[in-house]
């Protein structure tokens, strides 16, 4: 008798928990969407400081890209530059060099769930040279000289990457540029090759889904 007593209040017990459950479970769907794409888009600007022909170059950059699930980068990057290279024009003034180019952003990441993520850019893209004269810290471009050039370039690099928040991202990085042949007088500039290295901002969303377990239907 006390047997059937016990089993039938571990019975009770269990219908007691299984329908507190169902009436739980009546109110909330569960699901997991972790394997979906996570999307992001972003606006890029930077300051990289490098070298061309063993002279100091300063750069300014600007990207914008998507990113797709916080694995890849793809977009247009731009960079402009300003090289001292104190060529002797006459007794009173020097050349120094600047430029600009822009094309394609490719970006793969690694570790990109976490807060610090490491990335290899690369940027294909094209552009324009000139020499521009320097008197006493005056620059001035003399667009009758006629001598602009176009070049061809191919920049890989290797990235840090601190996400600051889901709207903010820092990097800092270095990067060695490819071009092709620059032909301009006086001739001594072969090519823009050269390292360069710096820091940037990134504004954006970086993670446009949310990750949701239990939602209450209510809400729908």
């Amino acid at each position: 008798m006390k047997q059937n007593r016990l089993l039938l209040s571990i019975l009770l017990l269990f219908a007691t928990h299984m329908f507190a459950q169902t009436e739980d479970d009546g109110d909330y769907i569960e699901f997991n969407d972790r394997r979906n794409v996570v999307h992001g888009v972003y606006l890029g600007l930077g300051t990289y400081f490098g070298e061309i022909d063993g002279e100091s170059t300063y750069h300014g950059h600007f990207k914008i890209a998507y990113v797709a699930n916080q694995q890849v980068e793809v977009g247009f990057a731009a960079v402009g530059f300003y090289s001292q290279q104190n060529l002797p024009l006459n007794a009173f003034e020097n050349l120094d060099f600047a430029g600009g180019y822009g094309g394609l952003h490719i970006e793969p990441i690694l570790f990109g769930k976490s807060k610090i993520n490491l990335s290899f850019p690369i940027m294909l893209g094209a552009g324009a040279v000139i020499y521009v004269e320097d008197n006493n810290r005056d620059v001035d471009i003399d667009f009758d000289r006629n001598e602009w050039d176009e070049i061809f370039v191919v920049e890989p690099g290797l990235n840090l990457l601190f996400n600051l928040s889901r709207y903010v991202q820092l990097e800092a990085g270095m990067r060695y540029r490819f071009s092709s042949k620059v032909d301009l007088a006086p001739n001594r500039l072969k090519n823009i090759n050269g390292f360069s290295a710096g820091f940037g901002i990134k504004v954006g969303v970086f993670n446009m889904g949310r990750n949701r377990y239990k939602k209450h239907l209510s809400n729908e």
